[in-house]
């Protein structure tokens, strides 16, 4: 597999279309992305360190998002992480921002929600110029 650029955002959904449309947008501002249909799947490549920040859906097949980022933060990982979850409501939005999320945006979002959400996690989070 190729490393992962630095700076790059990495996106965690099951979900193939949601994925791709959010690798879609962030390509098109110019951030690299490297995208993943698991946590599991990320965790097993081990390549966060470096990165601007993670997005991550919030209902995965076996680890959630938010126990991705209970995972990271146990493995002294401070990455940002975004939750994005179609499955929303007050109480996730409170457990999730508690546990450290930078943000936390129920689908459907807008494009430019996420994007500001990116740009607000890090400065490595910026598009490249063009």
């Amino acid at each position: 597999m190729n490393p992962t650029p630095s700076g790059a955002v990495l996106v965690v959904d099951d979900d193939d279309s949601m994925r791709h449309a959010i690798e879609r947008l962030l390509h098109a501002v110019g951030l690299g992305t490297r995208a993943y249909p698991s946590a599991e799947a990320l965790l097993a490549e081990s390549l966060v360190e470096g990165v601007a920040c993670i997005v991550s859906d919030f209902q995965l097949p076996a680890m959630s998002g938010l126990e991705l980022l209970a995972e990271l933060r146990a493995r002294g990982n401070r990455t940002p992480v975004i939750v994005v979850t179609a499955h929303d409501t007050p109480a996730l939005r409170r457990e999730a921002i508690r546990r450290g999320a930078s943000a936390y945006l129920a689908k459907p979002f807008r494009g430019s929600d996420l994007l500001a959400a990116i740009k607000a996690a890090g400065p490595s989070a910026s598009a490249s110029p063009t």
